[in-house]
C-alpha cells in the first residue's frame, strides 16, 4: 500500500491510499479519514460507497463528512467505484464502465477480468483497512449516493451481521427494472435475470429484509427520480414491516449539494447505532 497523501483535518487525518488489488486485475485507490481518537484505539467505521463517474474524491472533498465524523469519532472509508487503467475495458457511455462498476462481479467480457468490484468492496478492501488501520469491525455501518446507495443497501442485506445499520441517499432502488440496472446487469452480469436479483435492493428487501435500522432520502427534484424507483423499495419496506424511515426532501436534485445538506444527520444516525 502507497501513501498518496495525508492531511490534518478536523483533529484527525484524511488520507489517500493505492494498493494493488487481485479482485480487479490493477491498482486502486481510496480515501480514509481517520478521527482523532484512533490514536487511542480501534474507531467505528462508515463506508461511503459513491455513485456513477465518481471516484473515491467526489465524496471526499464534497460531501462534508469528516466535520460530524470527527464529533462522533468515526472514520470514513471512500472506496473507488470501478477499475481504472489503461488496459481496463470501458465504454462511451457515462454509465457504463470505468465509473459504472455498480458493485458487482462481472461474468461477462470484456468486463469480466477486471470488475469484480463486489469483491473487493466487500472482500478485499476490508481486509486491508482493518489490517492495516486502527478500525474495529466489530462496529461497521455503510452508506451511498445513486448506484453507491444501491451498493449499500445490497451490501447490508447480503452481508448479514456486518453491519449494524444503512443508509443511502438517492439510492438506485430497484435496478432490475430501470435503465439504471437492466444495461448495466445485463452487460456485466448476462442475460440471465435470475443472476440480477441479488443486486436488486427491493428484491432483496422481499427476500432477506435487513436486521438494523435504516434511513433513506431521496429529494423531490431528483432529475432521475423515474430511474430510482424509491416507491418499488418503500412496497417492499411496508410488507416486510422493516425498520426504516424514508424521507422524501422537498426541492432537492441528485447533487452533491443534496448529499452535504443532510450527511450530518446521516452520520449521526449511524452513530446511534454503531455506539449503542
Amino acid at each position: 500500500m502507497k501513501t498518496i497523501s495525508e492531511n490534518a483535518c478536523f483533529g484527525g487525518t484524511q488520507g489517500v491510499y493505492s494498493h494493488g488489488s487481485e479482485a480487479t486485475g490493477g491498482d486502486m485507490t481510496f480515501g480514509l479519514f481517520l478521527p482523532a481518537e484512533a490514536k487511542e484505539g480501534p474507531v467505528p467505521v462508515l463506508w461511503y460507497l459513491s455513485g456513477l463517474t465518481c471516484t473515491h474524491e467526489n465524496a471526499m472533498t464534497k460531501a462534508g463528512a469528516q466535520a460530524h465524523a470527527a464529533e462522533q469519532g468515526i472514520a470514513l472509508i471512500f472506496p473507488d467505484t470501478s477499475p481504472r487503467g489503461d488496459g481496463v475495458a470501458d465504454d462511451d457511455a457515462f454509465d457504463l464502465g470505468k465509473g459504472a462498476g455498480f458493485y458487482v462481479d462481472a461474468t461477462q467480457d470484456p468486463w469480466a477480468p477486471n470488475f469484480r468490484m463486489w469483491t473487493y468492496v466487500t472482500e478485499e478492501l476490508p481486509k486491508l483497512v482493518f489490517d492495516s488501520f486502527a478500525l474495529d469491525p466489530e462496529r461497521q455501518a455503510i452508506t451511498g449516493h445513486s448506484m453507491g446507495g444501491h451498493g449499500a443497501l445490497t451490501a447490508a442485506m447480503r452481508l448479514p451481521g456486518r453491519f449494524r445499520s444503512v443508509s443511502a441517499f438517492s439510492a438506485i432502488c430497484n435496478p432490475t427494472e430501470s435503465d439504471w440496472g437492466q444495461k448495466q446487469f445485463a452487460a456485466y452480469l448476462g442475460e440471465d435475470r435470475d443472476a440480477w436479483a441479488a443486486h436488486d435492493a427491493t428484491r432483496l428487501m422481499d427476500e432477506k429484509g435487513f436486521d438494523g435500522p435504516m434511513l433513506l432520502d431521496t429529494g423531490t427534484a431528483d432529475q432521475f427520480y423515474d430511474l430510482l424507483r424509491p416507491e418499488a423499495l418503500a412496497a417492499a419496506i411496508a410488507r416486510r414491516r422493516q425498520q426504516a424511515t424514508l424521507r422524501l426532501q422537498p426541492g432537492y436534485d441528485h447533487s452533491y449539494f443534496f448529499v452535504s445538506s443532510f450527511i450530518g444527520e446521516h452520520v449521526d444516525f449511524h452513530a446511534e447505532a454503531l455506539y449503542a
